[in-house]
């Protein structure tokens, strides 16, 4: 299965552009922080990025998940708020997470239970749907768009003449190359910071530092930055670790938004219970703790008290309303609080 599914996908490829040549046709990927060393014949990390006779072949002109989504499901509470999001994906990940909600797509070329395929897709034809579907932004997710960049890239140049923002749903495992050949091209980066441990990061198939350098780096950018921690009972629910998260976070800036999101039982972790209502509760606390004016408990609608609800950092008064991916109302007035006017860091 996993033989077959690596020959359909080889068809569907072209050179590579985040690269860096060595001699003998060996080659280094740098399309995430693996910056995998690859000799002819070999495939990186993610399984989709291979070196074919010192070419370095990279996924293109396919789709392997397609949705139109609320855009808060990605999520990105403070950009275009209420509008939808089209959202396509391809195959493979740089990361094995165990509780990987998204494994039929990022871990079809390592588990035979995942199920998706590709499907040929041009990048005019995604934006067409998305225009088609009342989309207000195209987004690489399902998979790890990292090591799909290039093809990213291309869908995002159409989306940018067809009037359409841009987004990507990453864990963030990337290089200054593959984030200067993006910049261009992505509006709004959401970024999942899914510990603070190294030694757990490198369970996960990456390393912490890579990802701090790229949440940095990507925000000095200027794309959109929001982040995400799922919150996983006795792996990092710590108070400690989560105050270590909220403060780095805080320390870039103020404005991210965090989300700290309920962990359910999935894929290959099926030992965790749930996330506690009092857990998220208690991370939001400690985030406003270490500064931040927007912390958002996620994956329990509607059991959260207010903390789906995006309040006015200076006077306290409720902006936008939520239930789960649902907007209620929308108060802010030109990116503003409309009792004080606070301006209110994002994309509205």
């Amino acid at each position: 299965m996993t033989t077959t599914l690596e020959h359909a996908i080889d068809d569907s490829t072209r050179p590579g552009e985040l690269v860096k040549p060595l001699s003998a046709g060996v080659l280094v990927c740098t399309a995430c922080g693996h910056l995998c060393r690859l000799k002819p014949g070999q495939r990186g990390v993610c399984k989709v990025r291979h070196n074919s006779e010192g070419t370095l072949r990279v996924p293109f002109n396919y789709t392997a998940g397609f949705h139109n989504d609320p855009i808060e499901k990605k999520p990105f509470f403070h950009a275009l708020p209420g509008s939808f999001a089209m959202s396509f994906g391809m195959l493979g990940c740089d990361f094995h997470c165990a509780y990987c909600q998204n494994w039929f797509t990022s871990q079809s070329l390592r588990d035979d239970r995942a199920t998706a395929s590709p499907t040929r897709m041009t990048a005019a034809e995604i934006c067409v749907l998305a225009k088609d579907h009342g989309s207000k932004t195209v987004v690489s997710t399902y998979n790890e768009p990292l090591i799909t960049s290039e093809w990213a890239v291309e869908v995002f140049q159409e989306a940018r003449q067809s009037g359409l923002c841009t987004a990507y749903v990453s864990n963030g495992h990337g290089t200054p190359e593959v984030i200067d050949y993006i910049k261009p091209w992505v509006d709004f980066y959401k970024i999942d910071l899914k510990t603070f441990s190294e030694k757990n990061y490198r369970r996960l198939g990456g390393n912490l530092e890579a990802v701090l350098d790229t949440i940095r780096r990507v925000f000095d950018a200027g794309m959109w930055t929001e982040i995400v921690t799922l919150v996983v009972p006795g792996y990092n629910d710590s108070d400690e670790e989560l105050t270590k998260i909220a403060e780095f976070i805080a320390e870039i800036s103020t404005d991210i938004p965090w989300h700290v999101t309920a962990f359910h039982p999935d894929y290959k972790m099926q030992d965790k219970r749930r996330t506690p209502v009092s857990t998220l509760l208690e991370a939001r606390s400690l985030g406003m703790r270490a500064g931040l004016k927007f912390v958002y408990s996620g994956n329990m609608p509607g059991q959260v008290e207010n903390t789906e609800n995006t309040c006015c950092p200076k006077c306290d008064d409720l902006l936008i309303e939520r239930i789960g991916f649902r907007v209620q109302q929308n108060r802010l007035q030109e990116g503003a609080c409309p009792g004080c006017r606070e301006p209110i860091a994002g994309c509205w």
